[in-house]
């Protein structure tokens, strides 16, 4: 009788299916999944604005269809922007999709892009410190390509516009005397009629107090011999070059203290 109920127990047991319980394979907690998918949505937007930006610029300058137009492919701001962009969207991509998904291959690629990037950021901090001369004369090089070409690229004249005006107050590389550089403001243009011959370009100008309509003819003449206007009072003497250093004197705990939290941030995400 004992093994009749044993054998009816068996053949029940066999017909009734097993239940199969899911296991929980989650490998990363709610909480960070969600915290690393938020904080890459940010960039993922902030790449894509950025890299559309940049085509924009290029879509209206028409510069796909005339690429024989760029002056300096390395100091383009729009392709300044669509790079950057680009990189920022691609990390920002893998670490969102791979957080929410729990992916481990686009979570290791996210990894990986973090790394190489902290560690381009500190070879080129401690690249810059080392090589501070060289620094300079490259940002003296290229700002000099600026005033070569600044009527060929709208986007390399609203940027150098900026600098002078808004950001440094100041004018040339090492003063006013480096827009002889530009074919419109050597001196020698007065011969084919520039009027802005022997001048400097607008952004040179101090703004006039209570100042409502910016005069764009301010720089007209200045640099011509028989000028006999205060320079000091209409114009900025001071070189680009030397007011980048003491603005980096200046901010140099601000700027760093960025940089050290970007770092931190960077070792956070890419530890987690």
């Amino acid at each position: 009788m004992k093994l009749f109920r044993e054998i009816c127990f068996r053949a029940v047991e066999m017909m009734i299916p097993a239940r199969k319980y899911r296991r929980d394979r989650s490998e990363i907690s709610c909480c960070l999944k969600y915290l690393i998918f938020g904080f890459n949505v940010i960039f993922w937007f902030f790449g894509g604005g950025t890299m559309a930006i940049g085509v924009w610029a290029w879509t209206e300058k028409d510069t796909f269809n005339n690429l024989n137009r760029l002056t300096n492919v390395a100091l383009d701001p729009a392709l300044i922007l669509i790079v950057v962009g680009s990189i920022t969207f691609m990390i920002g991509f893998t670490g969102c999709v791979g957080a929410l998904r729990e992916n481990t291959c686009l979570l290791a690629t996210y990894a990986i892009s973090l790394a190489v990037l902290l560690l381009l950021e500190m070879s080129a901090g401690i690249l810059g410190f080392i090589f501070k001369e060289w620094i300079k004369q490259q940002a003296a090089s290229g700002f000099q390509a600026f005033i070569v070409h600044y009527r060929d690229d709208p986007d390399q004249q609203n940027l150098i516009d900026w600098i002078q005006e808004q950001w440094l107050e100041c004018c040339g590389i090492e003063g006013p005397k480096d827009w002889e550089r530009n074919i419109y403001f050597n001196c020698s243009s007065i011969e084919v009629g520039s009027r802005e011959a022997c001048g400097v370009p607008f952004s040179c100008c101090k703004r006039l107090p209570n100042e409502v309509i910016r005069n764009n003819q301010c720089g007209y003449d200045v640099r011509k011999a028989d000028y006999d206007g205060d320079l000091s009072s209409i114009i900025f003497e001071r070189g680009c070059l030397r007011a980048g250093e003491e603005w980096m004197e200046v901010n140099l705990v601000p700027v760093a203290g960025v940089m050290v939290a970007v770092a931190i941030l960077q070792v956070v995400m890419f530890a987690f």
